[in-house]
């Protein structure tokens, strides 16, 4: 007989199942970050081709788990991604909850652990960052810009309000990633950001 869903093993689970516990990146696998409004995004391009991936409510991110040492992953230069892997000289962890969790928690499984589910492709999940950052913070700007809140300079600037004057388009402020979550979102750069992506998808 075939196993059903309940008892097909899982290909790795967290070993606590009572709380959240930091667990070294580089041992089962390494993990991809991105702002949870671009992960949206990416989701809904991924579809079924997305492993599983945790969300932290807390601090704004999502999870990916990747496979160990994926040297192409380490070599991506993307505005607000991560690749989370063991350093030489240091470790690095990430906060896993438990299988079971969902969103009734903090930080939980967006998309649980599966039979199926477990390692996102990286070519499908690069293709997928890629777009969903130009959709959500649109095109790359050009150089370093200054954070708005901090007034340091970034080398990862998002844009995150334009001033307006009448019908004409003025000048865009920018943050850095720490502070640009805080920033009360521009309506007219949110649903410019909302009708590319509409408009990348009818010409898909």
């Amino acid at each position: 007989m075939e196993p059903s869903m309940t008892t097909r093993i899982l290909p790795w689970t967290p070993p606590n199942t009572e709380d959240v516990e930091a667990l070294p990146v580089g041992k089962w696998w390494d993990a991809v970050s991105a702002p949870t409004p671009v992960a949206d995004r990416v989701l809904e391009l991924l579809g079924d081709q997305s492993g599983a991936v945790i969300q932290d409510d807390t601090y704004g991110k999502t999870y990916w788990l990747i496979g160990i040492d994926t040297a192409t992953a380490r070599s991506w230069r993307m505005r607000q991604v991560r690749v989370l892997t063991e350093l030489a000289d240091e470790g690095t962890l990430l906060g896993v909850p438990p299988a079971s969790w969902g969103a009734e928690h903090r930080t939980y499984w967006r998309i649980p652990l599966g039979p199926d589910r477990y390692l996102t492709d990286i070519n499908h999940l690069v293709r997928a960052l890629r777009q969903a950052l130009d959709d959500i913070l649109g095109p790359t700007p050009d150089g370093r810009q200054l954070c708005y809140r901090c007034q340091l300079p970034t080398d990862e600037p998002v844009p995150v309000a334009i001033e307006h004057s009448g019908s004409v388009v003025g000048t865009t402020a920018y943050a850095c990633p720490t502070h640009a979550r805080d920033y009360p979102r521009d309506a007219v750069a949110q649903a410019a950001a909302r009708r590319r992506a509409l408009e990348r998808g009818r010409t898909r």
